[in-house]
Parts: C-alpha cells; sequence; structure tokens
C-alpha cells in the first residue's frame, strides 16, 4: 500500500510535468503572459518536490528566488517587448515533426533508464540533512558583498531596459 509521501510525489511530479507542458505549448491562450503563470506554478510544484525530499532551503529559495524574483524580471520584460498577435513567430511543421520525434526518443531514453535501475533498499538510512542556519549565516557573513554587489547591478539593469523602451526622453 503506497504510503502519503508517494501519493504527493506523484501528484507533484504530475502537476510539474503538465504545468511544465502548458508553459511550453499553452493551449489556452497565446499571450507569453498565461505561459509565465504557468511557469510560477512550475516551480511551486518543484519546491513541493524538494519538501518531500525535506531540503526545505531549496524549496524556500525555490519559491523567493524563482518563483518570486525571477519571474518579475521575466513578466518585466514581456511586458516591455510588448509582442502583437501579427508579429508572434508561426510554427514550421517539419520542425515541429523533428522536435515532437526527439522528445520521444528522449522519453524513450529516460523510460528505459528507469526500468534498469535498481530499486533502493527499503531499509536504506535517510541521508544526512543540513543545517540551514549554518548555511544563512555562511552566506550572509561571510559573502555579503556579492549580494550587494548583484542588488545594484540589477537595478542598474531595471533602470537601463527602462531607458531603452522609453520613446520620448526628456
Amino acid at each position: 500500500m503506497p504510503q502519503f509521501t508517494d501519493l504527493f510525489f506523484y501528484a507533484l511530479a504530475g502537476l510539474t510535468l503538465l504545468f511544465g507542458f502548458l508553459t511550453v505549448l499553452n493551449p489556452l491562450s497565446r499571450s507569453p503572459v498565461t505561459s509565465a503563470m504557468f511557469l510560477v506554478l512550475t516551480i511551486l510544484c518543484m519546491a513541493g518536490l524538494f519538501v518531500l525530499l525535506h531540503a526545505f532551503f531549496l524549496a524556500a529559495v525555490q519559491i523567493l528566488v524563482y518563483a518570486g524574483a525571477v519571474m518579475v524580471v521575466f513578466l518585466f520584460v514581456i511586458m516591455l517587448l510588448d509582442l502583437k498577435a501579427d508579429q508572434r513567430r508561426h510554427f514550421n511543421k517539419i520542425a515541429v515533426g523533428l522536435g515532437g520525434l526527439s522528445t520521444l526518443a528522449i522519453a524513450g531514453t529516460l523510460v528505459a533508464s528507469i526500468v534498469k535501475t535498481i530499486p533502493v533498499s527499503q531499509t536504506a538510512g535517510r541521508l544526512a540533512e543540513g543545517e540551514t542556519k549554518a548555511l544563512g549565516r555562511l552566506l550572509f557573513e561571510s559573502h555579503i558583498l556579492p549580494f550587494e554587489i548583484l542588488s545594484v547591478l540589477l537595478l542598474v539593469a531595471m533602470v537601463g531596459a527602462i531607458l531603452i523602451t522609453k520613446k520620448d526622453l526628456r
């Protein structure tokens, strides 16, 4: 009988794959903003998988950094580009067919490797978990300067992107 963690794993893994698929090939809308929102859902499901692995720090970083900050930058760029419907790329049927064949080949290789894998023994002990407190102390006491430099660099990049896209500079 499967345990609750197994059920959560299969549910989160399925949702991650579904939302990842909807990010790339979105049948609901042609808007890139909708695809970005599906990417946020994919990232949240991946954070749930990290929680199941008892990697709480990685789950928090996944949510705060990727679903938060990086997606804000993605949406900022999407809205600055202001893509028009007639300027969007049309699909080449040959390229889509070859992409589908390569996807099936990769999926077949993945399934074959899963089938050939020897299952881990149920008596295997849990891996040692690291302390988040020690990692945070190391990052924010010893390496604070790179974080501050990166924040200033991102601020300059955002101001530069705004100035480049501005039509009338006064």
